[in-house]
């Protein structure tokens, strides 16, 4: 079944929308989110594929990458390399010859990097961008690659990669940034010297962002943090806890935390809980994270402001299959990556992408003054708002009390949709304020806009085929 699937793949991936044709991508004008030079905006929705290099060959490369592309994303964060060397499914190792590139393409030999080479060229054809993650951070903790490394390592893969269009850089790798700087920087800096076209980031440790580190950084566009994978109160023992007890589920706190650092740059959370994931990673009889947990961490996070988001699974992260197991108690003959990528959560995230799509994109912000009576934990409510419409996510189905007067019209129109289905249900008009309860438990989003506005009409039923908003005048 999994051989058929892949063998349809070439021509649909011909088919998909290549957003690198509005330009390059960049920081949008008001320092918030990312665009395209053409002022398109870019919402990122990634996917974790961290071992994609290492585990699949092309046939089951190309099969992922079209069913990422089917599910909306258009991001697919991946480990460049997991060691020194690296070995690929077909037993060719990153780097024979150690930091000297120089003989790395030998005759006749389909060799690490043709790999890569072939996984970046299908992304390029599903419309997808490959977050490189250039070295996972554990080898430059270990001491396996210093400065003089970096620049070789840097060197090689900018002017390998300098003229695709769909690469996004990203230092680090689950790793402090105050863990050998030097060495993330100097291989950013060489890479920057020789690319100058493609955005780049750090991937930082759990529940960190990486402006503790890199926020002066002229190398960095934007920034990424990990919320991680911990439940609340699960302490688990660690003596250099950088938070607050009692907030670790709280996604929407780093992006706060992000916006005190100068200068003001776009955020998003790059490693959030993982569907299917061990609450805590590393007890096996924990409960674990849900479709609904998964949202969750998605709609906060971008409703207090980020510039996307990057899924997780724990069986598609690192591809495990029958023989083939996992970290984390990943099963690969119970759930093997293949059959993951049918997970709710997996098909859900596109939902979001959509709503925030659906509006005027570089006027939003993160506005909890709208809501009265907020609750905590998993009640609280976390609203986004433009000029004219306002978005409010509630996770758990409780009593909202929504002010109105933020944005523009005496009367709105407001509407629900399910974050798990991407159903909208028209509810009916409201003045200047609007109290409502959700039918159920089940997690949406309350969207209320000026009767004026016309991005949504009480027909509405789906954001798949809605018209493009019109641009705005930031200024206006």
């Amino acid at each position: 079944m999994l051989l058929s699937g892949i063998v349809l793949c070439g021509c649909a991936a011909m088919a998909a929308e290549k957003p690198w044709k509005h330009g390059q991508l960049k920081v949008s004008d008001n320092s918030l989110y990312l665009s395209h030079t053409d002022g398109t905006p870019f919402f990122w929705l990634g996917d974790t594929g961290w071992l994609l290099p290492q585990r699949l060959d092309r046939d089951e490369a190309a099969y992922y990458l079209k069913r990422c592309g089917e599910a909306g994303y258009n991001v697919v964060q991946i480990q460049v390399i997991n060691g020194i060397p690296a070995f690929n499914t077909y037993g060719q190792m990153s780097m024979p010859d150690g930091f000297d590139f120089s003989n790395i393409d030998k005759p006749g030999v389909y060799g690490y990097w043709d790999h890569m080479d072939y996984i970046i060229d299908m992304a390029e054809r599903n419309g997808i961008y490959i977050g490189m993650v250039c070295i996972w951070g554990g080898m430059v903790k270990a001491g396996m690659m210093n400065e003089e490394q970096a620049v070789a390592y840097g060197t090689f893969l900018a002017n390998r990669y300098k003229d695709k269009p769909n690469i996004v850089w990203i230092m680090g790798g689950d790793v402090q940034g105050d863990i050998h700087p030097e060495v993330w920087d100097t291989l950013a800096r060489t890479i920057r010297s020789i690319d100058k076209n493609h955005a780049m980031t750090y991937h930082p440790r759990g529940r960190h962002t990486s402006a503790q580190w890199f926020a002066d950084r002229e190398w960095l566009d934007f920034h990424m943090f990990q919320s991680g994978h911990r439940r609340y109160n699960q302490r688990m023992g660690n003596k250099n806890y950088p938070i607050q007890e009692g907030t670790e589920e709280d996604s929407w706190m780093y992006v706060d935390s992000t916006r005190v650092h100068a200068p003001l740059r776009p955020v998003l959370d790059g490693e959030p809980s993982y569907e299917d994931i061990p609450q805590g990673l590393h007890g096996a009889d924990e409960p674990r994270w849900s479709a609904k947990d998964v949202r969750r961490y998605a709609y906060w996070s971008v409703f207090a402001g980020s510039c996307g988001h990057t899924y997780g699974h724990n069986s598609i992260m690192q591809f495990v299959r029958p023989g083939v197991n996992g970290a984390y108690f990943a099963d690969g003959i119970e759930k093997p990556w293949y059959k993951a990528l049918d997970d709710d959560g997996f098909n859900q995230m596109v939902h979001l992408k959509r709503l925030m799509l659906a509006f005027p994109y570089f006027e939003r912000v993160a506005d909890q003054s709208v809501i009265r009576d907020n609750g905590v934990r998993y009640d609280r409510l976390i609203a986004t708002r433009g000029n004219d419409y306002v978005m409010v996510y509630n996770h758990t189905g409780r009593p909202m009390d929504i002010d109105l007067r933020k944005i523009s019209g005496r009367e709105h129109n407001a509407w629900w949709m399910d974050a798990a289905t991407g159903t909208v249900k028209y509810i009916g008009k409201a003045g200047k304020d609007i109290r409502y309860t959700p039918e159920s438990d089940a997690d949406g989003v309350l969207i209320v806009a000026d009767v004026k506005s016309g991005y949504l009409t009480p027909e509405t039923t789906s954001l798949v085929s809605l018209p493009k908003p019109e641009k705005r005048d930031l200024t206006e």
